[in-house]
């Protein structure tokens, strides 16, 4: 460690402010390109047009991104890399998500029938792109302490998520440790919720197909009564869980879709049941598959049902470094001072970025999305979704002085 990175940081508010601020003109044009990808939602791995439109946007600021081997995607460093200094990585995902956009008093509502950005990945990929092209004007200005790199990833809605392919083609070459945001419709603008140590939960995709004997209602004892079977794996298989599973892992199994049978007089030959399965922890989401596949043939078997499992593994919890989640903290009160920081909750949803923390420290925050004072009960993955879009410039502030902070912790001050 340096001389100069020992010596004590002084309080925030000693602190000369930072560089790094958003221009009025390019928060209209950030704005403007987030309605644009709004209206144009693309499915995951087939981002073409959104990868197009970010990489003529680096390119006319004089920087040169790099499409990802699969098609969709790219990075960009900001900054020539020296090949030793290791990089900061700003991280936003590109897709959107097949349900339909329900807004209609927006005029930027998708011209897509079944496809909306209903989880905040327009305002993500906004809010990098901004960063990017500011620490583009502070790198031109001399003012960037070391290099960053921006990733716009493809497919995190689809599992295991486009994160393992990105990293699979080279993304965390030179990158000491990766930052993110995710919009939170329950966080208002102007403020973000930070939380060290997991901060999201694992996430599988299970499926189980029951097949039997079938036959007539009116003699089920004669038969496989696969409806009823497949009713109790739907009840019975969590049940089970909570008391083979420690309860501090948060373990869940919820199925989103059962199906069986086409007539109310014949007990069908064939059921399926698909849902997903969460967990808090990361130990437990490793023992996760072993325990569910027994309560499955425990709970099968006892009606006479064969089965068959397909247990997709998804993504791990996301694991937020402390030392990177102080950084974070650090940036936003610089910005926009301690009191627009809070505390927030692990979330059961699933989230990829946990497959680049698996490799190199890092930490998501979550990003308030909400107009003040509205009291609308708005959620992720809803086809009314919306934001403040307000939103983007605290991000690209936040991202911006992230960048410059760890740049200076580092010892490399220009």
């Amino acid at each position: 460690m340096s001389r100069e990175s020992q010596t004590a940081q002084p309080a925030v508010s000693e602190r000369p402010e930072l560089p790094g601020k958003l221009p009025d003109h390019l928060r209209a044009e950030l704005i403007a390109f987030r309605r644009d990808l709004h209206m144009h939602p693309e499915l995951g791995h087939q981002e073409f047009r959104t990868t197009a439109a970010i990489k003529a946007r680096l390119e006319k600021a004089g920087l040169r991104p790099q499409v990802l081997k699969s098609g969709t995607g790219l990075i960009c460093d900001v900054g020539t890399w020296d090949g030793v200094r290791p990089m900061l990585a700003l991280r936003a995902d590109i897709d959107a998500l097949p349900i339909p956009d329900a807004k209609t008093h927006v005029a930027y509502r998708s011209t897509f029938p079944d496809r909306a950005h209903a989880c905040g990945h327009d305002v993500h990929t906004a809010v990098v792109l901004g960063a990017g092209l500011v620490l583009a004007e502070l790198d031109r200005q001399g003012l960037l302490p070391r290099p960053v790199r921006l990733l716009f990833q493809p497919a995190e809605e689809v599992l295991p998520g486009g994160a393992t392919d990105a990293i699979d083609s080279g993304v965390l070459d030179g990158v000491g440790k990766m930052i993110a945001a995710h919009c939170d419709p329950r966080v208002d603008a102007g403020r973000i919720g930070l939380r060290p140590g997991p901060i999201t939960s694992a996430c599988d995709r299970l499926e189980v197909s029951l097949t039997g004997s079938g036959g007539h209602t009116a003699r089920p004892h004669l038969t496989t009564d696969l409806v009823t079977a497949a009713a109790r794996v739907a009840v019975d298989v969590p049940a089970l869980l909570t008391r083979r599973m420690d309860a501090r892992s948060g373990m869940s199994v919820t199925w989103g879709r059962i199906e069986a049978g086409h007539a109310c007089n014949v007990i069908p030959m064939h059921a399926e049941l698909s849902g997903t399965v969460r967990c808090l922890d990361l130990n437990a989401w490793h023992e996760a598959p072993d325990m569910i596949h027994a309560a499955i043939d425990e709970v099968a078997t006892m009606h006479g049902a064969k089965f068959e499992i397909n247990h997709v593994r998804g993504v791990p919890p996301v694991v937020n470094d402390p030392v990177v989640t102080e950084l974070l903290r650090e940036a936003m009160s610089v910005r926009r001072g301690a009191e627009s920081i809070e505390d927030t909750e692990q979330s059961l949803g699933g989230e990829d970025f946990s497959w680049y923390l698996e490799h190199v420290p890092g930490a998501m925050a979550r990003l308030g999305v909400r107009a003040p004072g509205d009291t609308a009960k708005r959620d992720l993955h809803r086809g009314d979704f919306d934001v403040d879009e307000s939103a983007i410039a605290v991000g690209v502030e936040f991202f911006t002085a992230a960048a410059l902070l760890d740049g200076r912790r580092a010892g490399h001050v220009r």
